[in-house]
């Protein structure tokens, strides 16, 4: 660590430094922490481990590259960020590091959120007034609904089994059917919204991770696609009929063992 914080600082030197690297600030560097992360998510879906070690290192230098640009303006360093997580984990996990004791992995996750939230309330200078408001905007939209459902559930709201969030789909189902026959684009727009919504509270109660599961589902399709894609290219006359059963003979073959 000590190695790579020293060449972020040489890459960073005024005089002899990047000039790239000297003149990046939070917001440029932003959208390369998102990719990187989203990179180590590809590795690991992929299974490349390989890759993995190596999308784990840029992702570190992520950090690295905040963590120096922050000492250079006199907020904190690496240290202070290093130090700073690892007493959060401590802290957060008493059934570890403490007396408590937790029945399950369920458990555990609603004690977070129980701890997070009492943290949230004992900073004097706070200001939120939700438990929803330091939920990243910036998220992909299927995980902030997923973060936002969940951290609604840690306050009761939230049905207790999943009858409920079945239901609701059917019925943001029904709206949009309505929603459609109106012709009113904006209230399509709203309906579809509902629908994903409940969705992903379907996918929580289900214990399945809604942006996991559709890039999964984006995978399989475009390999089915290609599929159709070879059909297309074999046979152009082929009609619509022709495409759909190299789609379905492809999503066959996906199934056989």
């Amino acid at each position: 660590m000590k190695r790579l914080i020293d060449i972020m600082a040489r890459l960073r030197d005024p005089i002899d430094g990047c000039p790239w690297d000297r003149e990046q600030t939070f917001a440029t560097i932003a959208p390369y922490t998102v990719e990187e992360a989203y990179e180590v998510a590809d590795a690991i879906e992929r299974g490349d481990l390989p890759g993995l070690e190596e999308e784990l290192g840029d992702l570190l230098l992520q950090v690295v590259f905040h963590a120096r640009m922050a000492e250079e303006a006199g907020h904190f360093d690496f240290e202070r960020v290093a130090q700073g997580i690892a007493d959060k984990m401590e802290r957060r996990h008493p059934h570890v590091f403490g007396d408590e004791s937790v029945a399950s992995a369920a458990d555990q996750t609603r004690r977070w959120e129980e701890i997070k939230a009492g943290e949230k309330a004992a900073r004097p200078t706070a200001r939120d007034v939700s438990v929803l408001d330091d939920i990243p905007r910036a998220l992909p939209a299927l995980t902030r609904a997923a973060k936002i459902g969940q951290r609604a559930a840690s306050l009761g709201f939230d049905w207790p089994d999943v009858a409920g969030p079945r239901a609701k789909v059917a019925e943001e189902l029904a709206e949009l059917d309505e929603a459609i026959e109106s012709g009113r684009h904006e209230r399509i727009r709203a309906e579809l919204g509902d629908v994903l919504m409940a969705t992903v509270s379907l996918a929580r109660h289900l214990s399945v991770d809604p942006e996991q599961a559709l890039r999964e589902a984006n995978g399989r399709f475009a390999s089915r696609f290609r599929s159709v894609e070879a059909r297309r290219s074999s046979h152009p006359e082929s009609t619509l009929e022709e495409l759909e059963a190299a789609w379905v003979e492809a999503k066959r073959r996906e199934a056989s063992p």
